[in-house]
Parts: C-alpha cells; sequence; structure tokens
C-alpha cells in the first residue's frame, strides 16, 4: 500500500507515520510538508532513513506538484496537512483558508482524477461547536464553527462529504478532540503549559480556566486512523474521543504538580474572542465500526508527555526561538507586559 501523508513532518502527521511504519511492514509512506513553523523533520529522525519513507516538500495546494505526486501511483491520502492553531487565526485568517480549504480541495481533484482507494480527511471537534453542558455531539450533529480555524475545517469537511456525494470518492472524515503528546508544538496548551513551567515563566491561562477539553493521547488518535484507513467500509464521519472532559485549570495544575511546580507561575488573562466553553464528542459509532477505544488515560499520558519535554529540552529550546518567540510576544507579550510577569 503507498499511502500519501500530507502535513506528516507535524505532530499528529509524524506520530501518524511512525505507527504507519510499525503497523504495516509492507506500507510506502510519502510525506508531502510545506514545512511552515509547525512543520519539524526533528520529529522524524528516527524513520528517516527507513527505505518504505520519502519526504518531498511541498504545498497542499500546490496542484502541479499533487498531482505529480498522484500520477506516481497512490492507494491512500491520510490529509493532516492545516493550519491549526486558533489564536493564530484570529490574527489572520487567510493561510487557514489557503491551506485547509483550497489544499483540500487540490487533494480531493486529484484523488478523484487518479483513483483513490481511501481518502481520510483529519478534521476537528470544533467544527461542532461549544457543546452545552450534558450533551456529547455526534456525527450527525450540525456545525457551528465560532473561529476562523473552525471554519476553514468545516469547509474542508463539507467539501469531501460533497465529493464523496457527488463523485463517490471514498472519503472518511475523522474528528479529534484536543491531542496531546509528545513534539507536539508548544503553542499548544500543555505544551505551553510544561515548557513555561520548566523555565518558571508565567503560564498564560484564558479567562477563569474552566473550559472544558476531552483529551485525547495522540498515539490512540493515530491507532484509530490507522483502522480508518484499513477498514473495508467505515463510516462517511467518525469521531474519535477519550469520552471525558475536565476544565483547562485541572489540567495546568495536574502538569505543575508533575514538574513539582508552584501555582503561583498560572497567570490569569482576558479571554479571546468567542472562546468555546465545552468540547464533547459521542464515540460510540467509532467503536462499534472500528473496535477502537483509547488506551491512555489523562493522567498517565500526562506523565509521558511531562517526561519527554523533560528529557527532549533541546528539541523544544529550538522550536520556542524565532518565529515562535515573535508570535507568543504579539499574542501574549501585552498582557503579560501588563501584569509585569513576562
Amino acid at each position: 500500500m503507498r499511502v500519501l501523508v500530507t502535513g506528516g513532518a507535524g505532530f499528529i502527521g509524524s506520530h501518524f507515520i511512525r505507527t504507519l511504519l510499525q503497523t504495516l511492514p509492507d506500507v510506502e509512506v510519502i510525506n508531502l510538508d510545506k514545512l511552515t513553523y509547525a512543520g519539524n523533520l526533528a520529529n522524524l529522525e528516527d524513520v528517516a532513513q527507513d527505505p518504505r519513507y520519502r519526504f518531498v516538500r511541498g504545498d497542499v495546494a500546490d496542484a502541479r506538484l499533487v498531482n505529480g505526486l498522484f500520477r506516481a501511483g497512490l492507494d491512500a491520502v491520510v490529509n493532516f496537512a492545516a493550519e491549526t492553531h486558533v489564536d493564530r487565526s484570529i490574527l489572520d485568517g487567510r493561510p487557514f483558508v489557503r491551506t485547509n480549504v483550497v489544499g483540500t480541495q487540490t487533494l480531493l481533484e486529484a484523488a478523484l482524477r487518479y483513483g483513490i482507494r481511501r481518502f481520510v480527511q483529519v478534521s476537528t471537534d470544533e467544527v461542532y461547536g461549544p457543546a452545552p453542558p450534558g450533551v456529547r455531539f455526534s456525527e450527525d450533529s450540525p456545525q457551528n464553527p465560532t473561529s476562523p480555524y473552525a471554519a476553514s475545517k468545516a469547509a474542508a469537511d463539507l467539501l469531501c462529504l460533497a465529493y464523496r456525494k457527488t463523485h463517490g470518492l471514498p472519503v472518511v472524515v475523522t474528528r479529534c478532540t484536543n491531542n496531546y503528546g509528545p513534539y507536539q508544538f508548544p503553542e499548544k496548551f500543555i505544551p505551553l503549559v510544561i515548557t513555561n513551567a520548566l523555565l518558571d515563566r508565567p503560564i498564560p491561562v484564558y479567562g477563569d480556566g474552566r473550559q472544558e477539553r476531552d483529551w485525547l493521547y495522540v498515539l490512540d488518535h493515530c491507532e484509530g486512523l490507522v483502522r480508518v484507513l484499513l477498514h473495508p467500509d467505515p463510516r462517511p464521519v467518525l469521531n474519535l474521543a477519550s469520552g471525558r472532559t475536565v476544565t483547562n485549570l485541572q489540567v495546568a495544575r495536574t502538569i505543575l504538580r508533575l514538574l513539582h511546580k508552584p501555582e503561583s507561575l498560572l497567570q490569569h488573562i482576558q479571554d479571546r474572542p468567542a472562546h468555546d466553553r465545552r468540547y464533547a464528542l459521542d464515540t460510540h459509532r467509532a467503536r462499534a465500526y472500528l473496535g477502537w477505544k483509547p488506551r491512555v488515560d489523562l493522567e498517565e499520558g500526562l506523565e509521558r508527555t511531562v517526561a519527554w519535554y523533560r528529557e527532549n529540552r533541546a528539541w523544544w529550546e529550538a522550536v520556542k526561538s524565532g518565529a515562535y518567540r515573535a508570535y507568543y510576544e504579539t499574542w501574549y507579550g501585552k498582557v503579560l507586559q501588563a501584569t509585569g510577569r513576562m
């Protein structure tokens, strides 16, 4: 099986490539990644010399490049390529439309032209918008995105499902909850808390910190995606989640306890615009059709993740320089400076 993985140098994509190579001895993986700020080939150093793996640098919205890869022969596509950070989408939504919408449409056209047997679109719970207390959204719940990022992912989902209905393209859209684990870019909440704590720097927490999230360990997510890829006839949309929601404040406090750091590092700041209060997904369909369920609970996953960031300081210190630092100061700088805690 020859699989094109887009965005494979990113956090989830790199874990998926590693999982795929470990799971399928006869797989060939082509990793197409633009290597924007969040793409990092250091994430895949351990498989770089594997003869079943090849890296191609490029943009999923580049039709000539994409068609060339498909023309050479592919069986499946797993599309991780996306701009993913809500805060960045609030600053500038244009890159999100190009990669998440135009890029997905470019891949769909190529998949249709060259007869791909499976197209997996990796999406997000954020397309459903905020979940009321006690509610878990099913795959049939309406989309209600509230950020430019979520809107771009919802648009891509609709394109994928339209190509499935109109052209019979074998597309499956997976919608996952918040992932966490090793190699995650430190603008995301859990690695931001860990790395700032290790540096004894203030940890920005939006509003009261009681926003609820369902945290899914990245390797559990990747196992579910492999099952989607190999399943003979999965449903058009599948939710992947841990099934447990906790507040951001609970997560931050757990991390500080694991690192033996004081809670005084937590710095409550003004909430971001249209911040969704709660995300929660129903995963009965994925469990029934895929025989999948998460294996790593949040406590164990956080212990693993904290240990990795402790042991791989050179990786994240390099990542937190340059473009990341400029973004951090743009987004958080004024607020933290006002508190005197930069």
